[in-house]
This record gives C-alpha cells, sequence and structure tokens, in this order.
C-alpha cells in the first residue's frame, strides 16, 4: 500500500492494485474515503470525493481534511500515480504538519 501523505490524521494511499481512473483513498481510524480525478488532454478537470463501498465514511472534519490535502497536491498525486504504476518507482510518505491553506 504506497502511502503519499498523512494530514491531520488522515492516511491518503493508493491500493498497490489499483485500476483507472486515477483515484487516491484517505483513511482515518477505519472510515475511507477515496478521490477520483477527472483528467482530460492530460489536464485535471475535478476531482470527486466518493465513498468507498463496504467502508464507514470519513467523518465530516476528516472528510474535509482529505478534500484539502487532496486539492493542495492534485498534481503530485497524479505525478505519483504514474512514478508508482508505470515506472514502478517507490514512493515516500510525507507527513504535512500545521494546517494547508
Amino acid at each position: 500500500m504506497p502511502k503519499l501523505f498523512r494530514y491531520l490524521g488522515v492516511l491518503v494511499f493508493f491500493y498497490s492494485n489499483e485500476h483507472e481512473p486515477v483515484h487516491v483513498h484517505g483513511r482515518f481510524q477505519g472510515c475511507e474515503n477515496k478521490a477520483v480525478f477527472h483528467i482530460e488532454n492530460g489536464q485535471i478537470r475535478s476531482i470527486e470525493i466518493l465513498p468507498v463501498r463496504g467502508k464507514r465514511p470519513l467523518p465530516p472534519a476528516k472528510c474535509k481534511a482529505f478534500e484539502t490535502v487532496v486539492n493542495a497536491f492534485a498534481d503530485t498525486i497524479v505525478r505519483s500515480w504514474v512514478d508508482y504504476f508505470v515506472y514502478h518507482r517507490p514512493l515516500k510518505c510525507i507527513e504535512i504538519e500545521g494546517s494547508i491553506r
């Protein structure tokens, strides 16, 4: 499970056997949501926060933290997807301290 970020207790990660479209998961205390990236012509057009089937959704404050980190680091997340799933490069988890503005 490649981990990308930890922000306000929310772990942002990929599952090792992911599929397209590009998406990332956010987990906090057994609750989970995912962010799906809608990409056209190499540009992120929108990001959709969705529930994960079979999992309890993130509590509202943690879902907001997940959405914040996903929006702030969207380009990094997409590059990390390509690095991991296309080029098979290892990823390093970044601990984000403080708040993202």
